[in-house]
């Protein structure tokens, strides 16, 4: 706006604090602040730095920050206070909330909805349900902020935490009599929700309601109610709404081009049948079917739909159907992602089957990388594969997972290094500059295996 000759607004400039606090960090918003202008430093800068800090849960500078505002007389919205509570609710300080509430009273600020809701949250991780419920009554006594569907779903989604699933549905009636707009969000908290307490019935009949008032479905929507009834075990109606949602999403052109049903499959399908284990081999695609997979590329398939459909399918030990839809899903245009093969790779720990795991997770690692989404494997995976490498005196296995880990994760340290070390030992493999190799990492192992070391590097 500066170069463009206008001048910002104090409105602009807290926005404009907000968005370098989000791109360039704490440090830059915090010079951006102190350099304006005495006039800019009203409540609505302040506010946005203050919204900064509680974001990054930097409690000691939010709460001198606050203290200043309050000094300034520049904290009489709800906006600073609700920022506070929230950071407090997610630093597991809830006990502090009740606090502000009770100062806000005493300064007669206004609350907004969001502030009830925040307050109910902070209660309901106190274990005070009782407390919860007062503030719904004094919500309505007071009668400034009308209740509205996100504090029936904040409600009732603290009744189910709480098991008081009748208390939860009658929670959710009063969300849907406010949701008169026909809020998509609403609705599928609805069947959310509903599926928490596991009426399967009223998840359908909201389903039903969605799309009658919402005939241009969004991907979130079926991707919600297939995640939902999965874990009602209604794998019938899951694989309809997936069937639904591919008809009305996915539109290839016609082709003479065979489906790729289940039965033509029975391993992990990979990208690239070649990369796979010796015996895992999938099918390989000639031209001519490469062609024709080219043709039915779609480039709004949404790879998060697939997803919830695979998990529901290995869920039920249905591995060639999830492998099927995986397929149909790289036919369509869907780019699978690393969620897709963290999926299967959680698959084949279960089963034991760790060399396909180590393939999965490679995959995942590459896929996350590649799409500038760092997926990094849980330690307990990463712990698990090194283990069995070591078991299976595997030193080359150990190393490609050591070398993709270092792709996408910093300082891999003696969790990785040790039963690196340990796979070179039993194996019966040398490795000369193995203590450079460590001095490199940083990495100090312990006593036991630092005696490992001697043999290990030992000259040939």
């Amino acid at each position: 706006m500066t170069r463009r000759g206008m001048n910002p607004t104090v409105s602009d400039q807290a926005i404009c604090l907000d968005l370098i606090a989000k791109s360039r960090g704490i440090a830059a918003a915090e010079k951006y602040f102190l350099d304006l202008p005495e006039t800019s430093k009203t409540h609505l800068t302040y506010g946005a730095l203050l919204n900064s800090y509680c974001k990054e849960l930097m409690t000691e500078k939010a709460e001198s920050l606050m203290a200043k505002m309050s000094e300034l007389n520049f904290a009489f919205t709800a906006m600073p206070f609700n920022s506070l509570m929230t950071m407090y609710t997610k630093v597991n300080q809830p006990e502090k909330v009740p606090g502000i509430i009770q100062y806000m009273k005493a300064d007669d600020v206004l609350p907004h909805v969001f502030t009830y809701n925040v307050w109910m949250r902070a209660l309901a991780a106190l274990n005070d349900i009782p407390g919860v419920e007062r503030v719904i009554e004094e919500m309505k006594r007071d009668g400034r902020v009308a209740p509205d569907w996100t504090t029936y779903s904040n409600l009732a989604s603290i009744y189910v935490d709480a098991g008081l699933f009748e208390k939860a549905e009658a929670a959710l009636k009063e969300l849907e009599k406010r949701n008169t707009s026909n809020d998509v969000e609403a609705y599928q908290f609805l069947i959310t929700l509903y599926g928490r307490t596991q009426n399967l019935v009223e998840v359908h009949r909201v389903w039903r309601s969605l799309k009658r008032n919402n005939p241009r479905m969004a991907n979130m929507s079926y991707l919600n109610m297939i995640q939902v009834l999965a874990n009602l075990k209604d794998l019938p109606a899951a694989e309809a709404c997936f069937k639904e949602w591919e008809a009305r999403h996915i539109h290839p052109p016609k082709t003479k081009a065979k489906d790729s049903g289940a039965d033509n499959i029975s391993t992990t399908d990979p990208e690239s049948s070649s990369n796979l284990p010796n015996n895992q081999s999938g099918i390989k695609e000639t031209g001519d079917e490469a062609a024709q997979d080219l043709q039915l590329k779609h480039p709004k398939y949404d790879i998060r739909v697939a997803n919830a459909m695979i998990k529901a399918y290995i869920a039920e030990g249905m591995l060639d159907k999830a492998v099927a839809v995986k397929k149909r899903a790289k036919m369509h245009g869907g780019r699978l992602n690393a969620k897709t093969w963290e999926i299967f790779m959680e698959h084949h720990l279960k089963t034991g089957d760790f060399k396909m795991a180590h393939w999965c997770a490679d995959r995942a690692m590459k896929k996350g990388h590649s799409s500038g989404r760092i997926w990094v494997p849980p330690p307990a995976v990463t712990e698990t594969l090194m283990s069995y490498f070591e078991e299976n005196k595997d030193v080359d296995g150990a190393e490609q997972y050591v070398e993709s880990l270092k792709k996408v994760q910093k300082d891999l340290g003696t969790p990785v290094f040790e039963p690196l070390l340990r796979t070179y030992a039993a194996a019966g493999k040398k490795f000369p500059g193995m203590r450079q190799r460590l001095k490199i990492e940083n990495v100090e192992v312990g006593e036991e295996t630092d005696q490992l070391l001697d043999s290990i590097c030992a000259d040939q």
